[in-house]
This record gives structure tokens, sequence and C-alpha cells, in this order.
């Protein structure tokens, strides 16, 4: 595991720490989370859109009929 000393100082009224170059993380968000005394600082892992939809309820209404004289049926040149 790697290790560096790091200084905390403060940012207004919050308590803060620069973080090393070769511990930088991808983006410009992060999740904290406290396990006992340490501090874990992971990167925000963003979905990708499979894993978004996978997430979403399926959709039980059925869908209306549609009325094809009412649709264009123009022939349209490529």
């Amino acid at each position: 595991m790697q290790e560096r000393q790091v200084k905390l100082f403060r940012n207004g009224r919050n308590q803060a720490v620069r973080i090393p170059v070769e511990f930088e993380m991808p983006g410009d968000t992060a999740i904290m989370h406290r396990e006992g005394n340490r501090l874990i600082i992971e990167p925000l892992k963003r979905l990708s859109l499979t894993d978004l939809l996978a997430t979403l309820q399926p959709i039980d209404e059925e869908f209306p009929d549609l009325d094809k004289d009412l649709l264009p049926l123009d022939d349209v040149e490529l």
C-alpha cells in the first residue's frame, strides 16, 4: 500500500487535505465515508447508459395503435 504524510488545513469552516499528484482521482466529485477512525475517499462511479437503464422500472401500460392514415408516407431521398 502506498503511503504519504499530508498536511491538513482549514478552508473556511471545513477541514481539507491537498491530494498529492500520485493519489489524484478522475473527475471532480468523490464519495467520502468513515470506517472506524479512517476516512475513505473514492471516485464517484458514473453510471453507463446500460447501468442507468437497468435501474428503470418496466412500463406496464400498453402503447396505443398508430393511425396509419395520419403518418406521412412520402418517399424520402437519402
